[in-house]
């Protein structure tokens, strides 16, 4: 089985325009179910940051898919900082990054970064309205926008064709910043692909017959909208690319783009919108100081946390040397305990010696120091013997 790949994907756009229904479609999991119904069906006063997360198996692959949605945007009358909540939610995410690598022990980091926001924009035909063009100047240098023609099926071929040229005309105009797909030298895919954003696409999880066939679409008097034909709509092209063909783009495009923005903002004392604010309203002398309380804090706090791996380390030597002692004292115990019964046998061996040696010169009548004596004595003349024995045969000869 593959590791688990992981995506982080913000689902936004006003309520009813099918944003839960397509996230079903795409990812073919019921992520918005009865228990947990989709934004549109979860009124709220304010806007709210939700997340849902699901784990995805397909063809031996896992995909661990994290949902933002936004229940109540777009619904109040003053829709003033509605989009607030979810750049909070985007630098919240970035900033626990920061910190992890921050840390001493950076082996394991938990990467939840919002890759990717699926923006769904109204098929009136008008293009974007001022709440639209708002919010995606807001984020585009926060994440990867991706600009999203909700119910495609209510408009005609030509007017889905106009509507994309005037969400793209309006998106250069206002000098927003949406995704851009890498270019490769002979990768027809990606041309494709830019040539289809913004992607208009249906979603539905129901079941109809075609021609004999099940497929899922939706049906009208006049025929059959087909969710995966791409004649239809785009929404294979926009799961392909999700999924397969650009998620390690979107990962390192919100790694070395996005990410890195915040850092170099973060670490210059410019914390986005709320640092700016603060930095107007203080003088520099006032700002200097907060500066230096805080980066007093982060020292303080990465001192505290290098003394908790230093304590842990000398913790884990002290364990390892109090076991090496113990093992030791072990083996010296044993080798004490085998040398005293072997000088207790030893011993006992002497004492039986002795006694065999009193009684067998007891038996024989002398000591066996009178019989080493008579022995070398017998040696002695023996070697006399010889030696003149030799003396005469020379004289012989």
């Amino acid at each position: 089985m593959v590791s688990a790949g992981i995506l982080v994907l913000v689902v936004q756009g006003e309520s009813g325009l099918g944003k839960s229904t397509l996230t079903n479609s795409m990812f073919l999991s019921d992520i918005y179910s009865s228990d947990h119904p989709g934004p549109s069906h979860r009124v709220k006063k304010t806007v709210q940051v939700e997340t849902t997360k699901v784990l995805l198996k397909e063809n031996g692959v896992n995909l661990m898919l994290t949902v933002v949605d936004t229940p109540g945007f777009g619904d109040a009358v003053d829709n003033s900082d509605c989009w607030q909540p979810v750049t909070d939610y985007i630098e919240s995410k970035y900033e626990e990054y920061l910190n992890c690598e921050s840390r001493v022990n950076r082996t394991q980091i938990s990467d939840t970064r919002v890759h990717c926001c699926l923006y769904f924009i109204a098929p009136s035909g008008h293009g974007l309205k001022p709440l639209d063009v708002e919010f995606m100047r807001r984020l585009h240098d926060k994440v990867n926008i991706i600009p999203v023609v909700a119910k495609a099926d209510t408009l005609t071929p030509d007017e889905c064709h106009h509507l994309k040229k005037q969400i793209l005309n309006e998106i250069a105009q206002h000098k927003i910043k949406i995704y851009e797909f890498p270019e490769e030298e002979g990768d027809s895919s990606t041309t494709k692909m830019r040539q289809k954003a913004p992607f208009a696409v249906v979603g539905s999880n129901t079941l109809v017959e075609v021609d004999g066939k099940k497929v899922r679409g939706r049906k009208y008097p006049w025929g059959v909208v087909e969710v995966e034909n791409m004649e239809h709509c785009d929404f294979i092209p926009l799961r392909n690319m999700l999924i397969r063909t650009h998620m390690q783009d979107l990962k390192d495009v919100t790694n070395n783009v996005h990410y890195e923005n915040y850092r170099c903002r973060k670490l210059a004392g410019v914390g986005g919108v709320e640092g700016k604010i603060k930095m107007t309203n203080k003088n520099p002398l006032a700002q200097m100081e907060e500066e230096k309380r805080e980066h007093t804090t982060r020292m303080k706090k990465m001192e505290s946390e290098m003394e908790q791996v230093f304590e842990m380390k000398v913790k884990e030597k002290m364990s390892k040397l109090t076991e090496l002692e113990a093992d030791l004292q072990k083996r010296n115990e044993s080798m004490r305990k085998k040398l005293e019964a072997d000088l207790t046998e030893l011993e006992e061996e002497r004492e039986r010696f002795e006694r065999e040696r009193k009684a067998w010169e007891a038996a024989n009548g002398v000591t066996v120091e009178e019989l080493r004596r008579k022995s070398l004595e017998s040696v002695s003349r023996e070697q006399v013997d010889g030696k003149e024995k030799t003396k005469k045969r020379k004289g012989l000869f």
